[in-house]
Formats: structure tokens, sequence, C-alpha cells
């Protein structure tokens, strides 16, 4: 009976350890889709701050200032993200424009649409050839033009999209959750193909690619400052909430100023990437980078020098002395009445002895026939 209970004791053990690791796993998938898990407690959520000491940080982008434009969006926010993660844990990515800064096409990208529409004509001409085919990326199909395998990605994928699309839209209940489920793959793999095949409609499918990378897009309303006080409300909740220990802007806006004020007065870090060297929101920041080092892992290589400072800052700050009046007063008051109930209890103390010397003796005895008795018993 004693073995039964025992082997079952180490099954359920075994068994809790496996659900413990299971709900990490799920954790830590559903931080990176940035998603919140359902059927998971809080608890397994996120790590305690006790038990970590690494810093949470949340990266706000402010694209009607600073757009990705000389670099691919995608690119862009992956190394954002990779040089943000080396201050801590980045769990809130958030990025707000007008629909003005999603329409933009910047000039580099016009130049290599240009470009392309040329090659194609020498394509179709038979001037130039491709050194490798157009490979399809769904079918596996291969064409010796660009201008061919557009075509038949149109005409062939893209319907097939749209059918798949509209089925899933029109479906409702248990059905649409069931064809939602068999072309998740299919149209996961047209998404990917697509990025690389077809030109977007509007603009140069900024949004998308920031979304790809994990960032939240919010569109505003077209009016002037609009995206500045969106994205400043935000900053603000978040540092209400305390949800954030390290705030990462990528601005050149000298409106956010007050805002990196607020947040240093909270003793929040506070990272500015900009491309104005001695612009005011580097002098109000802690640490400022261009979007240069960004790309060139240059920030990432500055972190660690950064987060040791800031450490030596903290243990600084726990063992300066700061002169506070109120505590100063109560103190003195304390020890005054500590000493004074000493010396009263002392001087209490040796009348008691006095009291009971006088009480063992008759009234009329003196301390000088005290002191003679012993002399004459000797002689």
């Amino acid at each position: 009976m004693a073995i039964h209970m025992k082997i079952r004791s180490i099954c359920c053990f075994t068994h809790f350890e496996k659900l413990d690791a299971l709900k990490y796993t799920y954790a830590a998938f559903a931080r990176y889709c940035h998603s919140e898990p359902l059927g998971v407690t809080s608890t397994y959520l996120e790590p305690s701050r006790t038990s970590s000491n690494r810093n949470n940080v949340a990266i706000f982008w402010d694209l009607d200032n600073k757009p990705p434009n000389s670099f691919p969006p995608f690119d862009a926010a992956i190394k954002l993200k990779a040089s943000a993660s080396s201050f801590g844990v980045v769990w809130h990515m958030v990025a707000y424009a007008n629909r003005h800064a999603f329409s933009y096409v910047p000039p580099v990208v016009r130049e290599q649409r240009k470009e392309r529409k040329v090659l194609n004509k020498l394509e179709n001409k038979g001037v130039i050839r491709p050194v490798e085919q157009y490979l399809c990326r769904v079918c596996g199909r291969k064409f010796y033009t660009n201008e061919k395998y557009v075509n038949h990605f149109k005409q062939i994928h893209e319907r097939e999209h749209m059918k798949r699309v509209s089925q899933i839209e029109s479906a409702r209940g248990k059905r649409r959750v069931n064809l939602v489920a068999k072309y998740s793959m299919k149209m996961e793999k047209y998404k990917n193909a697509a990025r690389d095949a077809l030109t977007p409609k509007v603009g140069y499918g900024l949004a998308d690619e920031l979304k790809r990378a994990g960032f939240f897009v919010n569109m505003v309303s077209d009016k002037p400052q609009a995206a500045d006080v969106a994205l400043r409300n935000n900053m603000v909740d978040v540092m209400d909430k305390r949800k954030a220990d390290c705030l990462v802007l990528v601005s050149d806006d000298s409106d956010f100023v007050d805002v990196l004020k607020e947040a240093k007065m909270r003793c929040l870090r506070t990272i500015v990437v900009g491309d104005i060297n001695d612009g005011p929101l580097k002098r109000t920041a802690d640490v400022g980078f261009s979007w240069s080092d960004i790309l060139m892992g240059k920030a990432k290589k500055e972190a660690v020098s950064v987060v040791g400072r800031w450490k030596d800052r903290d243990i600084l700050k726990r063992l300066e002395w700061t002169y506070n009046p109120e505590v100063d007063r109560k103190m003195s008051d304390y020890f005054d009445e500590s000493e004074g109930q000493d010396f009263e209890d002392s001087d209490s103390r040796v009348d008691g002895e006095f009291l009971e010397k006088d009480n063992a003796r008759a009234w009329w005895d003196l301390e000088s026939d005290d002191e003679v008795t012993p002399s004459k018993a000797s002689n």
C-alpha cells in the first residue's frame, strides 16, 4: 500500500510539472503573437517583478514624423524590436499615423517600381533573361518573365483567395470556424507569396509589414496633431498603470518633451530613436540612437553599458541619504523622551537605596557611630 501511494504521488508530481511547462510555453507563444491567451490565469502569463530583474519595455512609434522611408518597413521594425529587447522584455509595440502616412510612397520605392517596369519590357522583348526563373511560391510553377508570373498569380491564386474569403465571410457559427481552420494554411501561404508578387494598391504596404513584425498599427483621423495626441495619451496610460519600466519613442517631434520629462519624474527609463543628433528629445531622454545605429546593431551593443549605468545609478540612489525634517524631529523627540526616562529611573533607584539604608538603623544612630563601632570591636 505504501509503495502504491509513493508511485501515485510521483505520477501526480510529474503531471503537474508537465502542466506548468505547457502553461509557460503557451504564455510565451501568446506574448510573441501579441494576443491574450485564453484559459490561462495571470499567474502563468508574466513573471513577477521580484522574480525577474529585467525591465518591461514599451515601443511607441510616431509614423507621421518618423516613417521608415529609406528602409524596408519589416526589416526596420524587426531591428527596432531586437535593439529594444536588449534593454528588457518588449511586451508592447504600437504605431500611430493618419491615412496619408499609409498612402504615401517613398521616392526609393518609386524608383524600384520604375526599374521593375523597364525590366519587364526588356524581358518581354527578349533582350535580357533572368538568371533564375520566377518561381510561384503557391503552386511551384516557374516562368521566364516576371509579367507572366504576375498574370498567373492574379488569374489563379488571387481569385482562389477571394473565393475563400467570401466563403468564410458568408458562413456563420461552427461552419465558419471550420472553414477558417481549413483555409488558414493556404491563406497564410498566399499572403507570403503575394507580398513579393503583387504591388500594393495603396501605398507600399506599410501597415501590413508593421503588423507582420508584431506592431499594433492604429490609424487616426486626418486632423493636425491627431497622431501625436493619440500617442501621447497611450504613453500616459501606460505610465499610469505602471505597465512598463522603459519607454522607447521613435520620433523627432519636440511635442513629446513633456511626456519624457513626466516619465523621468516617475523614475522610468527613456530611449529616443531619431535622426536629429542634438534635438530636444535626445537631450531630455536617458539614451538616444539614430536609425543607422538601430540597423547596424550599434544600439544593441551599447545596451549592455547603458543597462549597467542604470543599475549603478539605482544602487547609488538607494545608498544616498536624504534629509527629512519631519523624520528627524520625530527621532529627536523619541531620544529625548528615552533619555529623560532613563535619568528618572536612575534617580529613583539611588533614592530608594538611601531610604533602605536609613530604614535599616534607628533614628538616633549616626553614620559616625557606625564607623566607630567596628574600630572599638577590633581593639
